[in-house]
């Protein structure tokens, strides 16, 4: 999955629980988009976006879902 991808290139940035916001906001991204192949290259493009919004502190789920929704239909 390439939001696991990510994070285990920057182990130390996150703790467990942000962890797991992050893939359940992934994984609610992806299916609204509906985006089935975890390796399809649109995975990875809202795997980036959701990593980086994160990465700059926003780690409610749902914002983080809509943040990449909204830039991926952009």
């Amino acid at each position: 999955m390439p939001i696991h991808a990510l994070l285990d290139a920057d182990p130390n940035h996150f703790r467990p629980d942000d962890i797991t916001k992050i893939v359940t906001a992934f994984e609610a991204a992806v299916s609204a988009l509906h985006i089935t192949d975890r390796k399809d290259p649109k995975a990875l493009t809202v795997a980036k976006i959701i990593f980086e919004a994160a990465k700059h502190g926003e780690l409610d789920p749902e914002r983080l879902r809509d943040i990449a929704v909204k830039a991926f239909t952009k």
